[in-house]
């Protein structure tokens, strides 16, 4: 409602009038296992959970892999090589800090799901794995992100987590209200994270009462007072995810996978590139947010061409030098289409 005269004539007209529940429905659903780590997505629950930058986990990642506790950590893929499916067990028996999580994995055998083992969906490497040898002493940034990598491991192979989806639909004489809430009914892989993971939680997820349709009675109804609020500012973590995906907002994993051919930069880039922008003063922290600076601002003032400031170019860029190292596509071709781009460009600067 646009005015608040007409919600205050809302409440009114209703608070007098019995509220009835007309539908009410519960459907059972799953929740799906999070995917293995590839770097971006270590970045960024490492950004989100310790304030950790793109760069700083890096540097901690590599240090695992140095001390041979991690797999190989500058990928893209969140997938393993089906020849590591009869490693799984071992690797698991190993982890021997997190016995009281793998025990009820190891008790039958583990599927060859095509939903973790794909040979299709890795190059050189596979997702960040724990390699099973024995972690000791380590403390700090390497602990908690070690913990990290170690708990997604085991989580991808726990069974899903069923839900239940609610829906209840109340009426007022002839005016309806809707809403929906979620259940968990067999935490199922959410097990590996209970007490110590707020990630896994949405915030619109509401756990609704129980109700039975026809019931009726008095209720208390009241009207919200809001205002649109602009976009947030990036953080870290929020800026590794648009970068992956060339600027556009996809919160969907499968959907990621998916747009990660057409993403800014690789994981092994990544956090340099963020890093070269802190350096230039393009961009500054302001606690947990990134800010453009007054230089960043007015550099892309300067900047007339939207093409050359589009996500989305340097985007098709990676992609076009990714079908190169593939054998799709040519370099020579990849040269022309630039050399035209910027006659063009050449061209609208100097006839403006």
């Amino acid at each position: 409602l646009n005015t608040k005269q007409r919600a205050e004539e809302g409440v009114q007209y209703l608070k007098d009038k019995p509220f009835k529940i007309v539908s009410y429905e519960q459907k059972e659903g799953k929740e799906g296992n999070p995917r293995l780590y590839d770097l971006t997505s270590l970045q960024v629950d490492s950004n989100k959970k310790f304030g950790y930058s793109a760069e700083d986990t890096l540097k901690t990642i590599q240090n695992l892999y140095e001390k041979k506790l991690v797999s190989y950590p500058r990928v893209d893929t969140t997938y393993l090589s089906e020849d590591l499916h009869k490693k799984v067990p071992g690797i698991l028996q190993n982890l021997k800090e997190y016995n009281h999580l793998t025990q009820s994995v190891l008790d039958k055998p583990i599927k060859k799901s095509k939903s973790i083992f794909n040979n299709k969906k890795i190059t050189d490497h596979h997702a960040i794995i724990p390699t099973g040898v024995p972690a000791q002493g380590l403390q700090g940034s390497e602990l908690q992100i070690y913990d990290l990598i170690c708990k997604r491991f085991i989580a991808v192979f726990y069974p899903p987590c069923i839900v239940s989806n609610t829906t209840v639909v109340g009426q007022v004489e002839k005016l309806e209200f809707k809403t929906s809430g979620k259940q968990i009914i067999h935490p199922g892989w959410r097990i590996v994270y209970a007490g110590n993971d707020t990630s896994t939680k949405k915030e619109d997820d509401k756990v609704l009462p129980l109700f039975e349709k026809g019931e009726e009675g008095p209720h208390e109804p009241f009207f919200h007072e809001g205002k649109t609020s602009p976009p947030k500012h990036f953080t870290e973590a929020t800026l590794l995810r648009s970068m992956e995906t060339a600027g556009k907002l996809v919160d969907n994993e499968d959907m990621r996978e998916v747009m990660k051919e057409n993403g800014i930069g690789r994981p092994s880039t990544r956090a340099n590139i963020i890093e070269t922008l802190f350096k230039r003063k393009y961009i500054e922290r302001k606690k947990k947010n990134i800010h453009a600076t007054t230089l960043g601002i007015q550099l892309i003032g300067t900047i007339k061409s939207d093409l050359l400031k589009s996500p989305e170019l340097t985007g098709q860029w990676e992609n076009k030098l990714r079908q190169i190292e593939k054998g799709q596509y040519t370099s020579n071709e990849f040269k022309s289409e630039l050399y035209l781009m910027i006659r063009k460009l050449t061209d609208e600067v100097v006839f403006r």
